[in-house]
Order: structure tokens, then C-alpha cells, then sequence
């Protein structure tokens, strides 16, 4: 779920810690000139969660949950998961992206306790000027503490709304390794149709893997929760 944008860090180098997010591979469309518009600062609300860029407080945090075997399981997260990863992540690739208009990436944050719950952003991000039109790719990952709560399925619904209006996108992908049943389920409660199984597409730790696709378009059913 991440398409870097070219003054961003390498995918191996950067600890997005997703494929791009759990539940997402990486990009699959030819890489396309973005939007000329700077995404840096973009803050997102729900009832229990305040969704805004990862900061360098958030380094450590995200390093612990990146040493989770789900999390290594089902993304391309570098594995190990060094500490300068979530460094990078954090410091370069994300305000790369939102300052390219590519990547637009929001820590999920209780919105009491202030805890970080979990990451999710939309990679890719084209204008419809692009010859595709206007385009992204959703990821997520959520902490092992957090699973099972709402909080991410929440949050995947307000970033697809905020994309769809404010965005103009005419097409969200989501895309999973075979297999990954967490994420599926969480892209269904956002709406996302599956539309089929795209075999032997992906190579994850040196193995060829089966991927998901599924979408979201205008005119889609966001359910309210």
C-alpha cells in the first residue's frame, strides 16, 4: 500500500511497517506523475479517534509493535525490524510523501488516552489527470494491543470518506497477501468489494505469494460503523 514517491527512501530502507500496511502489498500500477498538492498537515477526526502524522515520539512505539510476528507475517515490513527503520519511516518517508502529494499517512490515536493505536494512509495518490484518473491505495496496520476494538475498521472508514470528498478519488484499492483474513474482514466493514485473486503476483520473503484485490469507488456504501 505504499507507492514512495521518488524523494522518499527506498521501500527496504523506509520501516513502513505494512505491505505496504498489514493487509497491503506493494503498488502495482506503473508509477505516475502525482498531484501537485502538499498533503503535510492533514488531521482527521472521529468519535474515538484523532488521526494525524506519526511524530518522532511515536519512534520507539512503532518500533515495539513492528516486532510483532502478524505484523512480519503479513507485510513487507524489513525484517528485523531495526530501530533506525521507524526512524526513517517516521522522519523521511512520510513527510516525503505528503510534501510529494503521493502518501498521505496518519497515526490512529485514541482520542482520550492519546495511545497510538495503530498506522493507516493512502499510497499512490494520483490527480485525475493522471491517464488512470484519480487513484490510491489503502494500508493499515493496527497494535497487537488494540486489535479486536473497532478502532482501525473506524479509521479505514474516515480516511476512504476523506479521500473520496476532499481527494476526488474515483478508485481506493486494497490489496492483501492470500491468506490474510484480518484485513479482509476489515476491508469489507469499509465497503470495499473484493473483486477476485491475482495469483503467484507478489515475492514476499523470497517466496512467490497470491494476492487480494478489492476496491472502493464513488457511489459505494461507506457503512456509518
Amino acid at each position: 500500500m505504499l507507492r514512495w514517491p521518488r524523494r522518499a527512501v527506498k521501500p527496504a530502507d523506509n520501516g513502513w511497517p505494512a505491505a505496504r500496511a498489514p493487509g497491503s502489498v506493494a503498488a502495482m500500477a506503473d508509477t505516475a506523475a502525482p498531484p501537485a498538492r502538499d498533503l503535510s498537515g492533514v488531521m482527521l477526526s472521529t468519535g474515538r479517534l484523532v488521526l494525524t502524522a506519526p511524530s518522532a515520539a511515536d519512534t520507539a512505539t512503532v518500533y515495539e509493535i513492528c516486532q510483532d510476528p502478524q505484523i512480519q507475517a503479513w507485510t513487507m515490513v524489513p525484517s528485523p525490524y531495526e530501530y533506525e527503520h521507524a526512524r526513517r519511516f517516521i522522519e523521511q518517508a512520510v513527510p516525503a510523501g505528503a510534501a510529494a502529494g503521493t502518501d498521505v499517512v496518519f497515526g490512529v490515536y485514541h482520542a482520550v488516552e492519546g495511545r497510538l493505536l495503530g498506522m493507516i494512509g493512502l499510497h499512490g495518490i494520483t490527480g485525475p489527470e493522471d491517464k488512470h484518473g484519480a487513484r490510491a491505495e489503502v494500508g493499515y496496520w493496527t497494535a497487537p494491543y488494540a486489535r479486536r476494538q473497532g478502532y482501525t475498521a473506524e479509521a479505514l472508514r474516515a480516511v476512504c470518506r476523506w479521500g473520496l470528498a476532499e481527494l476526488g478519488l474515483q478508485r481506493i484499492e486494497w490489496i492483501a497477501f492470500a491468506g490474510n483474513d484480518a484485513s479482509r474482514q476489515l476491508a469489507l466493514k469499509a465497503g470495499f468489494t473484493i473483486e477476485g485473486r491475482l495469483r503467484s503476483r507478489m515475492v514476499h520473503r523470497g517466496e512467490r505469494t497470491d494476492i487480494w484485490i478489492g476496491s472502493l469507488i464513488p457511489g459505494d456504501t461507506i457503512p456509518a460503523a
